[in-house]
């Protein structure tokens, strides 16, 4: 009983979060201007991930469903 008890306790407490905008802590500032930027970037700039982070994938292999031909190396390991 006292486990669960501390496992929903747990699970309240982590669900607390802070849903509001990110700012710097009092006494800091965000990092300085990258060179060749034309303005400051916002916390949220820095925070959104660059495409090259995660690319699109544009080029599937596969576009359609086909049956595989018949593989002549594919064969039974030796018994």
């Amino acid at each position: 009983m006292r486990r669960a008890a501390l496992i929903i306790a747990l699970v309240l407490i982590a669900g607390c979060g802070k849903s509001s905008d990110l700012t710097p802590r009092t006494g800091t500032s965000l990092p300085v201007k990258p060179v060749g930027a034309a303005k400051q970037p916002t916390a949220k700039d820095l925070l959104t991930m660059p495409p090259q982070a995660k690319p699109n994938r544009v080029d599937d292999p596969l576009t359609k469903s086909v049956e595989r031909p018949d593989d002549p190396f594919h064969l039974p390991p030796p018994g």
